[in-house]
């Protein structure tokens, strides 16, 4: 009989015990929901600043018109002082309307004016020119200027034909030979319109501007008064292609191979 009523009080204790852990946990649960949850901080704001970009890609040459410029919110941490910024000139738009590029923007690159000139001004080609290069106009024809597919910071050949009787045969009809005296050189302008005309792809012009170094320039001279000049229209991805300088070894007196009725022979040319 006295076993029984120990183990009756035994298990009223441990009953007790799970009964009284379970209300701590259920006020503990109760206790959590109630609690507020937690905000995360806001993120710290970066002082931002209008800076006037390019819309869109601007070529070389173009005019800069309204659609062509746009506000963007820029890191003023970033924000170069030659940017053109809205807090400072909020009229930028229109002071840089009107304007040429003297070097190409891509779309989103903040306007800047050194990169501009004034369209009335009078030194607009040598304001695109880099220090130690010459601009140098010459004749062409859609024939020798690849069908008129040229444009404005293309990159092209210049090749020199020449017609000549052949001194081993007089009586045979004249060689012509053709070699390229100037390769990878810069286009600057066509008919003297450094853009595009009327949104037109293509521009059928009957003079070609090249930027050319001092001594390309007289290759040149000296080329035009001895034969026919074609442009050959090269890849954009030879721009910074290095070039064997054929031309400057011509110039100092080398021999170039010449292929005439098939049979190969050596000329100097002289400077």
């Amino acid at each position: 009989m006295w076993k029984v009523k120990r183990m009756n009080t035994a298990r009223i204790v441990v009953l007790t015990i799970a009964v009284g852990a379970g209300g701590v946990a259920a006020y503990l649960a109760s206790g959590s929901d109630d609690r507020p949850a937690q905000v995360a901080a806001p993120a710290p704001q970066v002082p931002t600043v209008d800076v006037l970009v390019a819309k869109s890609d601007i070529g070389l040459g173009q005019s800069i018109k309204p659609e062509h410029l746009q506000w963007q919110s820029w890191p003023a941490s970033t924000a170069s002082s030659s940017f053109i910024r809205r807090n400072e000139r909020p009229e930028g738009p229109n002071e840089v309307t009107g304007t040429i590029a003297r070097a190409p923007f891509i779309a989103g690159e903040p306007i800047r004016e050194q990169k501009l000139v004034k369209s009335d001004g009078s030194g607009f080609m040598a304001a695109i020119l880099p220090a130690g290069m010459r601009a140098v106009s010459t004749e062409i024809s859609p024939e020798t200027g690849a069908g008129g597919f040229i444009l404005p910071n293309d990159r092209v050949d210049v090749i020199l034909s020449k017609r000549e009787r052949s001194p081993d045969q007089p009586n045979a009809g004249d060689v012509v030979s053709s070699e390229i005296i100037l390769p990878n050189i810069r286009v600057l302008a066509i008919d003297q319109a450094p853009k595009e005309k009327d949104g037109q792809t293509t521009v059928v012009g009957k003079t070609v501007t090249l930027e050319l170094k001092p001594e390309q320039a007289e290759t040149l001279a000296r080329a035009r008064q001895t034969g026919t000049l074609s442009l050959a229209l090269r890849s954009i991805a030879d721009v910074n292609m290095v070039e064997k300088r054929q031309d400057d070894n011509r110039r100092r007196g080398d021999s170039v191979a010449v292929v005439r009725f098939g049979i190969p022979s050596t000329m100097t040319t002289q400077k």
